[in-house]
């Protein structure tokens, strides 16, 4: 839950907690270069003169690519299993891009950029490629779309489904931070909530470390690992995949991405859905600190329906769980692995069955569990989808990736002052998550070795067409509020807003209504009316 949701709609709800509902029946190629201190920022024009990067050759525009670059076509190959997972099915082939590592030298170093895709069904009337975005950042797509692309099916009748990871993630000079021994004393020694002056001197002095790790291992990467330079990326794999526009369906942090291309190059964006929309796009005081007060809010609201939804009183329920999580403080539960459940993974099982309103079951087990019988497994293995950890005790890198792209975007360091300042405010909005996103604002990015490019990014597209924007009243991870905002700020006939009534953290799969809109929409260009509801 932290800055923006792990991974977008199925693929963090569903597929994350597909092994715990079943159990409920009863890397970095790029090296450090050695130097000490902060690295430079990230080289870019910003937000501000974003426009620039566009085919209008505008004043100022980044140098032009060079055809080594833009004249390549991918060459698709049988996909391999990659950190322990099975090799994707036979209908899905992998490539390797090549992109600048600094787009204003364009002609020096190139990192790779791998791309995942499922050819059309009907290829006598396909529409081209749709690129996909599952969120993050830092979320894997080539490891979630052949997971999730059931869901996609009627699409993938005319377009060929592509994915990839973004620069720093996964497969594309992905970020590494520290070993899984390192993650696993992390997660068993630092109290993300502290209350003891030892405590709170470990969690900073856990923060920067991170970092430290990250800039040994990934040192010549972090600097330009920002959501400006993979929008830049999205364009050239736009390119040599052969589409005048870009068709492109982003969900949660996959929305900022989206709305970055958009503003970066508005006469590129082809069909376009932006589903669980992060308010930090569009919403200036939802900086590093306004956005973990809006998904304090967020996840509070989503706790709330989750009670109601279960006969309880709202207030009560929620005073109880938070008791739950002082007592778990105070002497961590014990689970039949042996390890034991503190008060930070309690919170993270919490939250993770709350971004899908079919895992609530499992949150009320989860519950039960631990203020009945005294243990903590089912919260434990919650935490654990969330975390990234299988049952070897291997993490995936994703949390590192998340990091190391937020702290570039962002120029926001909160100090531990900073944040203990907000405790008060916070533990109003939140008894349950409040002081655990009120602390996260400090440790994120504090000592972090990269600048940061921006306060907030820009989403504003004249000249785009109609863009489709779809926000979910009870969305927890990512405020129903932001997907107005960034209908708005999209510009008047480019954003065009889609509500939907209902649970959980993005719709299209979950709501019939939603996604028939959707798919009328990418399959025959139907633009709803502005403004529409589904319920």
């Amino acid at each position: 839950m932290v800055h923006h949701a792990r991974a977008g709609a199925l693929a963090a709800a569903a597929l994350l907690l597909t092994g715990v509902l079943a159990g409920c029946d009863g890397g970095a190629d790029a090296k450090a270069d050695g130097k000490a201190g902060r690295s430079p920022a990230p080289s870019s024009t910003g937000a501000s003169g974003a426009a620039s990067d566009g085919p209008d050759g505008k004043p100022g525009a980044l140098p032009a690519l060079p055809a080594d670059l833009t004249s390549q076509r991918p060459v698709w190959n049988r996909c391999k299993a990659v950190g322990g997972e099975s090799a994707p099915a036979s209908g899905w082939r992998c490539a390797t891009v090549k992109v600048p590592l600094n787009y204003t030298e364009p002609a020096g170093d190139t990192i790779g950029i791998a791309l995942i895709r499922k050819e059309a069904r009907d290829k006598g009337r396909r529409l081209g490629s749709m690129l996909f975005n599952f969120g993050g950042p830092g979320g894997s797509g080539v490891s979630i779309l052949p997971r999730a692309a059931g869901s996609y099916g009627k699409l993938n009748t005319r377009y060929d489904l592509v994915s990839f990871d973004p620069r720093g993630v996964a497969g594309s000079s992905g970020v590494k931070c520290r070993t899984d021994r390192e993650q696993e004393d992390a997660n068993r020694k630092i109290d993300l909530t502290p209350d003891t002056a030892a405590e709170e001197a470990a969690f900073m002095k856990d923060g920067a470390a991170f970092g430290a790790g990250c800039e040994r291992s990934s040192g010549k990467v972090l600097p330009y690992v920002g959501t400006t330079n993979a929008a830049r990326d999205m364009d050239l794999i736009r390119e040599v995949l052969g589409d005048r526009k870009l068709t492109y369906f982003g969900i949660s942090y996959g929305t900022e991405l989206g709305g970055t291309y958009a503003h970066l190059y508005p006469k590129n964006v082809g069909r376009t859905v932006l589903d669980a929309v992060v308010d930090a796009v569009v919403d200036p005081t939802a900086d590093t600190i306004g956005h973990a007060r809006n998904q304090a809010t967020g996840f509070q609201r989503a706790l709330e329906n989750y009670l109601k939804d279960r006969g309880q009183d709202p207030k009560a329920g929620t005073r109880r769980i938070a008791r739950l999580l002082e007592r778990i403080d105070g002497k961590p539960l014990p689970t039949g692995s042996g390890r034991k459940l503190n008060e930070t993974l309690a919170i993270t099982g919490i939250v993770t069955p709350l971004y899908s309103k079919s895992s609530w079951p499992v949150l009320t087990q989860a519950l039960d569990e631990a203020e009945n019988q005294g243990t903590g497994n089912l919260l434990l293995q919650l935490a654990d989808s969330y975390n990234g950890r299988d049952e070897n005790g291997h993490y995936d890198t994703q949390s590192h990736s998340q990091r190391a792209i937020s702290c570039a975007d962002s120029k926001l360091r909160p100090t531990a002052g900073d944040a203990k300042a907000l405790l008060p405010e916070f533990r109003k909005l939140s008894p349950v998550f409040g002081p655990f996103l009120a602390w996260d604002t400090a440790g994120w990015c504090a000592d972090w070795p990269v600048k940061g490019e921006h306060d907030t990014p820009e989403a504003s597209a004249p000249g785009a067409g109609p863009i489709l924007v779809v926000g979910t009243t009870g969305d927890p991870a990512t405020p129903y509020e932001g997907a107005q905002k960034m209908a708005d700020e999209l510009g008047k006939g480019v954003g065009i807003m889609l509500t939907n009534k209902g649970e959980g953290h993005g719709a299209y799969g979950e709501s019939a209504c939603v996604t028939s809109t959707v798919d009328a929409y990418f399959l025959d260009g139907k633009v709803p009316a502005n403004g529409r509801t589904c319920s």
